[in-house]
């Protein structure tokens, strides 16, 4: 049942299944059997004011406010179950300033933890549109994630606001299944990371500290790029059960890790020819900010979805950070690059690095 039920296919569409749908909102804050559409309209508040008209269950609660360094559980659901499908919106300036944290039974450490846009492929400016498998961003702002997250227990879903400002509009709905977990299914995890690259060591951490069993299924980076070349010459690494100093899997540039070739361009001429974002079912290039008052942004995914990367015991990957100089050697590059990596393993898993204070997160 669980596998219909994480199934990214049709092929199950039509089969029964022995689970219980439910849906999370601010609507239906516990996702209550017929918990929803219970608050009734008060003029005094702005956002429930707009139904006092209409009356109760008239679209009185959309959505939820969320004090400056204020911490809401958006979800905390006993288990076993799986999300299917979150979906969250809030102003685009506000992305990387909210952090999303996910617990799963009881584990004190989170499993994801990453600023609330870069989860769902949104860590420049909230604007890019991606068309893929488990994550789809659509005009504008709206964010959804189709990545299946089992629980055997309880998960715990929540979101941190590290701005300056009370977030007076929160959107989101979070729709699972209670239904049997199999005791092979792994659990979703996510973190976010980010350094600066220098000339002496040209290399970004995506996951490190990674112990247990499980397989990696996507990458998302956010390359600010310093020099005023071609940036994306470097290799992804796969460091799997052991690995020290040479890596098991090792790509062959960075373009070519998220499907793309040749600078991304549509011409050989790269004088003539700007970069060709894209987004597809399992690698996107949604957005390349080049111009105006920032330093040039680039947007990229890929998701192993068809080709998960397994590991036994332990894992870590890199990637680095190279172009090249007029002399035709490749030239160690001192950029700013941010990741969040994606994976399933077995509990318990090790504490990540955290994230930063705010400002440390905020876009270049």
């Amino acid at each position: 049942m669980f596998e219909q039920l994480s199934s990214l296919g049709l092929g199950g569409i039509a089969m029964l299944r022995n689970a219980e749908t439910r849906s999370i909102s601010a609507e239906n804050p516990d996702g209550a059997k017929a918990g929803g559409a219970k608050a009734s309209p008060s003029n005094a508040d702005p956002i429930s004011g707009a139904a006092s008209e209409l009356g109760h269950g008239w679209k009185v609660r959309p959505c939820i406010r969320v004090k400056a360094g204020e911490t809401i559980v958006l979800a905390d659901v006993e288990g076993p179950g799986v999300v299917q499908h979150i979906w969250m919106t809030v102003l685009h300036e506000r992305l990387r300033m909210i952090a999303l944290r996910v617990y799963y039974d009881d584990q004190k450490n989170p499993c994801i933890e990453t600023p609330l846009g870069d989860f769902f492929a949104n860590g420049m400016d909230g604007c890019a549109l991606v068309s893929s498998i488990p994550i789809a961003v659509n005009p504008r702002g709206g964010m959804n994630s189709y990545w299946p997250m089992p629980f055997a227990k309880r998960i715990r879903i929540e979101i941190t606001n590290d701005g300056p400002q009370d977030l007076t509009e929160f959107f989101y709905q979070i729709t699972y299944a209670l239904t049997e977990v199999p005791k092979d299914a792994a659990y979703l995890h996510a973190q976010w990371r980010r350094s600066m690259t220098t000339r002496q060591h040209p290399e970004h951490t995506i996951l490190d500290g990674v112990q247990g069993r499980g397989h990696y299924v996507g990458t998302y980076l956010v390359w600010n790029q310093f020099s005023n070349m071609w940036w994306g010459e470097g290799e992804l690494k796969f460091y799997l059960d052991g690995d020290k100093k040479n890596p098991t899997i090792c790509g062959t540039g960075t373009e070519d890790y998220f499907g793309g070739a040749w600078g991304f361009r549509a011409a050989i001429n790269p004088e003539t020819s700007g970069p060709v974002t894209y987004s597809t079912p399992y690698l996107g290039y949604p957005q390349a900010l080049i111009g105006g008052e920032r330093v040039p942004c680039h947007g990229l995914y890929r998701w192993h979805i068809p080709d998960p990367i397994c590991f036994a015991k332990d894992l870590r990957v890199t990637v680095q950070a190279l172009g090249w100089y007029q002399t035709r050697k490749f030239q160690p590059l001192t950029d700013d690059i941010a990741s969040v990596a994606y994976w399933y393993q077995t509990l318990p898993s090790a504490a990540g690095p955290g994230l930063p204070s705010m400002n440390e997160r905020l876009p270049r």
